[in-house]
């Protein structure tokens, strides 16, 4: 294989690798916050318990997360230097801002959570937890910032072969960051929803710390479908955002090979990319064009078009990406939405009725309704990152441009075997731990206060 291969290889196991913890911290994170908020407000210990086993969980998912994002930013400069070398003006700014101040704070303020229960009064203490739960949504925030520039350029001049920031403000208004940004948070909090939903599930049908896990499922429930329509809602406005943007993407994300004015949706296609035609598809007319515009008519231009303007453009090559890998990740995406908006509104109803626990059925398809979220991340950002091949930053470098000239296949080689085996150790490590602390459920914890009825918001969660 390449160097071109092995490396985009190697980024996209590392990449993908450490996506399956960030979703989780960003949504749990907060959830664990509103847990120890309603400690403080209500006093009552069964939240305190929720605090601190949801919290366990959190803390072990959150150190994954971070050694897997250190090893992330080294491949910049080990494989696409590059590409570092053309933007790393730019790109580099959010990354050492994202570092500097909400990784700080976050890894700061978690310390003082852990350690200081017992030494800080709750109102302080429930103000760290906070402060992690910004900060590491801040974290995400300066992310898809250095991200969208490789989406959508802007705040930038070319000089001496290199792009060059000139205004920092457009750099952090990116139009891509508007759309990109909620969608990407609230995903976490979906996959954070169902992942106490399904725990809570697990320990429901073994009949364990009732009280703990039906508040826990209760609060997930409401967390996951509101964050679950706003996935929804902003997706559809994002989706809109790109048709402008990156037409290319949204055209091979729909197998749409003609422009067409209604352009219909296919709901399922047998794709012929050599051919560049769809062989069989079934199509709801107008609908592609409601989805582009917020109205039944107007015209979506097609792959073919679009090819011929960004040759007439850039010069001669192929910038049509993955059209049949990007057809189906958009649809098992849309797919898994609509589960994941589904499956609360029914356990909200089985809570409300009084027959959650009597639905064993029930429960254990929430339990098994854990990876559907993680799933929808994955295939999401393959959409997001190969949808813009062949550019590395949208329009201005491809892909093969970005990478380190110095850097032989043998050693990519080597480093990506090794990354993917410590990685799979990890893995291990990791569902170990897990498993541990989430089938040893939580811990009891000290009844020195008596809970305080009567405030305000207290029987929100009950």
């Amino acid at each position: 294989m390449t160097e071109l291969i092995l490396s985009r290889l190697q980024f996209a196991v590392i990449t993908s690798y450490h996506f399956l913890f960030v979703p989780l911290t960003l949504g749990l994170s907060v959830l664990v916050a509103m847990m120890e908020t309603w400690y403080v407000r209500t006093g009552n210990e069964t939240y305190k318990k929720m605090t601190k086993f949801w919290g366990k969980l959190f803390l072990i998912n959150f150190a994954m997360g971070v050694v897997t994002g250190i090893v992330q930013e080294f491949q910049f400069g080990m494989n696409w230097s590059e590409y570092s070398r053309f933007v790393g003006d730019i790109f580099g700014a959010p990354l050492a801002i994202e570092a500097l101040l909400a990784f700080f704070l976050e890894s700061t303020f978690l310390g003082l959570w852990i350690f200081g229960w017992d030494k800080l009064s709750k109102k302080v203490h429930l103000m760290t937890i906070w402060l992690v739960a910004i900060a590491s949504n801040l974290s995400a925030l300066w992310i898809l910032i250095a991200n969208s520039f490789m989406q959508e350029p802007v705040g930038y001049i070319l000089r001496n072969g290199r792009a060059e920031m000139v205004d920092f403000l457009a750099l952090i208004t990116n139009p891509h960051v508007i759309y990109q940004y909620p969608h990407t948070v609230l995903s976490g909090f979906v996959t954070a929803a169902f992942f106490v939903m399904g725990i809570s599930a697990y320990h429901l049908l073994k009949k364990n710390h009732l009280d703990v896990f039906r508040r826990s499922f209760y609060m997930a429930a409401i967390f996951g479908l509101i964050s679950a329509l706003g996935v929804a809602g902003v997706g559809h406005l994002q989706a809109m955002h790109l048709v402008e943007a990156q037409p290319m993407k949204m055209a091979a994300a729909e197998a749409h090979w003609e422009t067409e004015n209604p352009a219909g949706l296919s709901l399922f296609a047998s794709i012929d990319e050599k051919g560049q035609k769809n062989d069989f598809e079934i199509k709801i007319p107008g609908l592609l064009s409601f989805l582009s515009f917020n109205r039944f008519t107007g015209e979506v231009k097609g792959i073919h078009e679009l090819q011929a303007a960004a040759v007439e453009q850039h010069g001669p090559g192929n910038y049509v990406p993955q059209v049949t890998s990007l057809f189906w990740s958009f649809r098992i995406m849309l797919g898994a939405g609509m589960w994941l908006i589904l499956i609360p509104i029914v356990g909200l109803y089985f809570y409300k009725t009084n027959r959650l626990d009597q639905k064993p059925w029930f429960l254990k398809l929430v339990l098994w309704t854990i990876p559907v979220p993680y799933i929808a991340n994955t295939v999401g950002w393959y959409m997001a990152e190969v949808g813009r091949m062949p550019w590395i930053v949208y329009g201005l470098q491809k892909v093969e441009a970005g990478l380190s000239t110095s850097v032989s296949a043998l050693s990519i080689l080597i480093t990506f075997v090794g990354f993917t085996l410590i990685y799979g150790v990890l893995a291990v490590v990791d569902v170990y731990l897990l498993l541990k602390f989430i089938k040893q459920g939580p811990e009891e914890v000290s009844t020195d206060e008596a809970p305080r009825s009567g405030i305000k918001g207290a029987s929100l969660w009950t």
